[in-house]
């Protein structure tokens, strides 16, 4: 009988101690599989996103592949404008080859919604987020780009450098003033959206007065700001920034009093997804903040209240929030072609 419950407790106590190296990591090999989503997963899973090449290859990459190595992560890059013609392309042809999507304007995961082909997914680490997340689930902010003006500090005098918005239609800038194309970029349309509204259309007649450039991309504005022949231009922080870290180069960042343009990324799944857990495992990590770290590595803001501002910002996001310039994403996702129209004709045409 004494040796039963010896046997007993025995087995209690190995069963105990099961649990607690379970507890304690003992399966090490989940633990380092998904360190983000807490499942293993694989598979393929193709991303489309706007994201910078040079980020997406040094910061991006290495960092899912070590936290997913049975995943088989594909990147498709290109300007928002770009992504959303391809995708365009694929719904009309039935057949959309993207499972995640991330390019930097909301208003077109509503329209993507509203055609129900976004797939509903509240990942548990949107309880982080200070950004907008749809309420069921469709898209999250995952990272967020700021439109202001820059200027090369080496090439304008102290008293000609702007303090915002208005101050671009000042003849003394007239001829070398730039912007990115809207009609190209999703955060620059955004900004003509933003800027739009809070200063009417009129705003955009001044500058076209003024003798405002408008280039593709942001790329071709800040190479000209290095040489002088922009002095001040609206562009995105991140570019700025990068200059400053990595090349030291002598551009600037004018936060504008009027306030600057914040724009969400956001990150959805197609429904259409052949791997639904892959693509939300994939979510949780960018939302995580190991995976928030890679957003702010490439000088973007994190949508997180836990995670650092990118280097060489002025600000935190939450400073930036309290007199940001707002955004109607119903708005710019039910006027997309007539807001494009408008600045076409005020700004492009003649």
């Amino acid at each position: 009988m004494m040796r039963k419950k010896w046997a007993k407790a025995a087995a209690i106590l190995m069963a105990f101690g099961a649990l607690l190296m379970a507890g304690c990591g003992g399966s090490k090999e989940k633990k380092d599989a998904a360190p983000a989503g807490g499942k293993k997963v694989s598979g393929n899973l193709m991303v489309y996103t706007s994201m910078y090449p040079d980020i997406i290859n040094s910061q991006v990459k290495p960092a899912v592949q070590k936290a997913f190595p049975d995943l088989k992560a594909s990147w498709f890059q290109g300007g928002t404008e770009k992504i959303k013609t391809k995708i365009a392309g694929e719904i009309k042809a039935n057949k959309i080859s993207d499972d995640i999507l991330m390019v930097a304007d909301p208003s077109y995961y509503i329209y993507l919604k509203n055609k129900d082909l976004l797939l509903n997914y509240k990942s548990p680490e949107t309880k982080h987020h200070i950004m907008e997340v749809d309420k069921d689930g469709a898209w999250a902010s995952v990272r967020v780009c700021n439109m202001i003006i820059a200027y090369n500090k080496d090439k304008l005098a102290k008293e000609d450098i702007p303090t915002g918005w208005e101050d671009l239609t000042n003849p003394k800038y007239k001829g070398r003033i730039a912007m990115p194309n809207p009609l190209l970029s999703g955060t620059a349309y955004v900004a003509v959206g933003s800027l739009a509204d809070k200063f009417g259309w009129e705003y955009f007649d001044r500058l076209k007065a003024n003798g405002l450039r408008v280039e593709e991309g942001n790329s071709a504005i800040q190479n000209k700001l290095l040489t002088g022949e922009y002095m001040c231009a609206i562009i995105l922080e991140e570019n700025v920034l990068k200059l400053q870290q990595t090349k030291k180069e002598p551009l600037e960042v004018v936060y504008p009093k009027e306030g600057c343009i914040l724009i969400s990324s956001p990150i959805g799944i197609f429904k259409s997804t052949k791997n639904p857990e892959g693509a939300k495992a994939l979510e949780d990590w960018w939302l995580s903040a190991e995976g928030q770290k890679a957003v702010t590595a490439g000088w973007m803001y994190s949508v997180r209240d836990d995670v650092e501002k990118p280097q060489g910002s002025k600000h935190t996001l939450q400073e930036l929030l309290k007199t940001a310039l707002k955004v109607d994403w119903e708005k710019l996702t039910k006027d997309e072609a007539k807001i494009k129209e408008e600045f076409r004709a005020r700004v492009l045409d003649n």
